[in-house]
């Protein structure tokens, strides 16, 4: 009865492992809802709201004729969906279940099957959300508006290094947080805070002057999202952005945050737990 089953072979042993992947990614999906698709409607209407908001607020200002010709709403989706995966990525992988946490007592749970989960979680909702939405807005508001955009392969492909990336840094602060659990967690608040304006989703990059750019090219959401905008728009091109930044950004602080990760599960202790 308390026998374990192990895979005698590497394929085997990948199947196990894409197999608790997948069920810890359906489980974090339903993790906020019972109901799947309650759980995907629930962001959608989220992305709905921040998107209207947005609208309003460029309407409200003027700011409009300062966006790229084209689709306005696209204009805007192109920022807020991008900083809505890099932001989710960075919380779903600062907030998985560490080595302390209590599935990784029950093999052959551990720590990157955990972190995997949450990221294909987020994936997935926020991809469903764009394509649902995206649905939709052409076919009540725009018709022909998806086969106006230009490199769509290329714009997605921006999408998924906004969430490469923040799954990056998530992985930087949940290696560091049982060590410094609260200045960790203040850090971590101020990087997404600080991403509602450094992301750059409210302008393009071409438009700004080198001392504003200073201030925001530290940020690979923000090269992310301008770089996405070009692949978007035919007569837009980005001079001032680069995705080489955005991928080598994601590389560095995914081996910082695995060799973090590493170095915290072999000091792992029980009594971190009273640190939380």
């Amino acid at each position: 009865m308390f026998e374990k089953n192990v895979p005698t072979t590497k394929f085997g042993s990948a199947l196990n492992i894409l197999e608790l992947t997948y069920l810890n990614a359906v489980q974090s999906v339903r993790s906020k809802h019972g109901n799947a698709f309650m759980a995907l409607f629930t962001n959608i209407l989220q992305s709905v709201i921040f998107t209207l908001a947005f609208f309003m607020f460029f309407q409200l200002l003027g700011m409009r004729a300062a966006a790229i010709r084209g689709d306005f709403m696209v204009y805007i989706m192109s920022g807020i969906f991008l900083f809505m995966t890099h932001t989710k990525a960075v919380a779903a992988v600062s907030g998985a279940e560490g080595p302390t946490g209590g599935m990784m007592l029950h093999a052959p749970m551990n720590t990157a099957i955990s972190i995997m989960s949450r990221m294909l979680s987020t994936l997935y909702i926020q991809v469903s959300s764009l394509l649902l939405i995206l649905f939709f807005y052409d076919m009540l508001f725009a018709p022909g508006v998806i086969g106006q955009i230009h490199n769509p392969i290329q714009a997605f492909g921006m999408l998924l290094l906004a969430w490469l990336s923040g799954g990056a840094v998530g992985l930087v602060f949940l290696a560091a947080s049982p060590w410094y659990p609260t200045p960790v967690g203040v850090l971590r608040t101020i990087y997404q805070r600080a991403n509602m304006i450094a992301s750059g989703k409210m302008f393009v990059a071409n438009s700004l002057t080198p001392q504003m750019l200073a201030l925001f090219d530290w940020n690979p959401l923000f090269h992310t999202i301008d770089q996405a905008r070009g692949y978007a728009f035919i007569n837009y091109f980005p001079r001032n952005s680069s995705w080489e930044y955005a991928l080598w950004f994601t590389l560095i602080f995914m081996m910082i945050g695995l060799m973090g990760e590493f170095f915290t599960r072999k000091h792992v202790s029980a009594s971190w737990f009273a640190r939380r």
